[in-house]
């Protein structure tokens, strides 16, 4: 799928979780997904984009595999100059701050990342750069 794609679908599940109060939105490829907003590096502008999620008590676990594309995708590049961020789950607003997990907490995240949805393998395996894996904390 290419770029233009990814962001025009991107856009309308956006819209309808936000319309819908996350009535719509929170679910896909039976995993459950949330928005993350996030402070554009360059821009200083609000980004937002659904991601699914794996929880690790009251934290989010999200994962930066932009479908295997060379590079990093631009929220995670985002929250890695500014690591501050808010979320959406279901209807509950929070704010979160994000860390990379290292690379033997991602090794240790990985086969439950992949046993929720199994394409994560295959994007891992179209690059060569080490997909990251985040942690959303709630800092409220």
């Amino acid at each position: 799928m290419d770029d233009r794609m990814v962001k025009a679908l991107s856009t309308v599940h956006t819209a309808l979780y936000k319309a819908t109060g996350g009535l719509i939105g929170t679910r896909l490829v039976n995993n459950d997904m949330l928005l993350l907003t996030t402070t554009g590096r360059t821009t200083g502008e609000r980004h937002t984009v659904p991601l699914l999620f794996l929880r690790d008590n009251d934290d989010y676990i999200v994962i930066a595999s932009y479908g295997g594309r060379p590079s990093d995708p631009d929220w995670y590049r985002n929250l890695s100059e500014h690591p501050d961020a808010v979320i959406r789950d279901g209807s509950k607003t929070v704010q979160v701050a994000a860390a990379t997990l290292t690379v033997d907490q991602r090794e240790a995240w990985w086969p439950r990342i992949v046993a929720a949805y199994g394409d994560y393998a295959v994007y891992q395996s179209r690059t060569t750069r080490l997909i990251p894996v985040v942690r959303l904390s709630p800092t409220m």
